[in-house]
């Protein structure tokens, strides 16, 4: 078992797991704080709302799992609400706590402006360099489903963005925490490479 797929009843476990099978890892999912501790990595999914995700993490005490082993230096993937996760907080049907491991906010486009959510294939443009987009070209192609964005307080914390109506982060790291808001499980020949890059920190 190479990465543990958390899961806190939210989320797309099993092509998460079978995504990251066929680039050759060994996941495993798993609701236990316990397991989230001794892991060699970590992998965040999830779909739903900001709020609803967090009472869950909080509940099961898998809150403070992830934080006791990201703050040991174990590599953790946040994908899309699970990047979401990752953050101070969100305004998504009212004020949400997240989990704080990248300082900024979560939120909403402007359907003003757009539609929303924001579906389908966009372009990914990375900010510097990364070992999570070794091998991936300026401008690849990766699928997105979502109506909230992060806003990081650090400039730092942008490690690539995307075009939606107005330049967004589409991936974001802070030391060893690493979130993208688009689906690699999603995102054929890309995805895959993006999580094949994981699994070798």
């Amino acid at each position: 078992m190479d990465a543990v797929i958390i899961d806190y009843g939210m989320g797309n476990l099993r092509s998460v797991e079978k995504a990251v099978a066929a680039v050759g890892g060994t996941p495993a999912i798993s609701p236990d704080p316990e397991a989230v501790r001794r892991a060699p990595r970590l992998i965040l999914p999830g779909v739903g709302a900001f709020g609803d995700a967090m009472e869950n993490l909080r509940r099961s005490g898998l809150d403070g799992a992830i934080r006791e082993a990201t703050t040991g230096g174990t590599p953790l993937l946040g994908l899309c609400l699970g990047l979401e996760l990752l953050f101070s907080e969100s305004d998504e049907f009212g004020r949400h706590a997240g989990l704080d491991l990248i300082p900024g906010a979560v939120r909403r486009f402007d359907d003003s402006e757009m539609r929303v959510p924001h579906v389908g294939w966009n372009q990914v443009e990375p900010q510097r360099d990364d070992p999570l987009l070794r091998g991936i070209d300026p401008g690849e192609y990766f699928y997105f489903v979502h109506s909230y964005y992060v806003a990081p307080q650090s400039r730092e914390a942008v490690l690539a963005t995307t075009d939606y109506g107005g330049e967004f982060c589409s991936i974001a790291r802070r030391d060893n925490v690493w979130g993208a808001q688009f689906h690699p499980e999603k995102s054929q020949s890309a995805g895959q490479r993006l999580l094949r890059n994981f699994l070798s920190f």
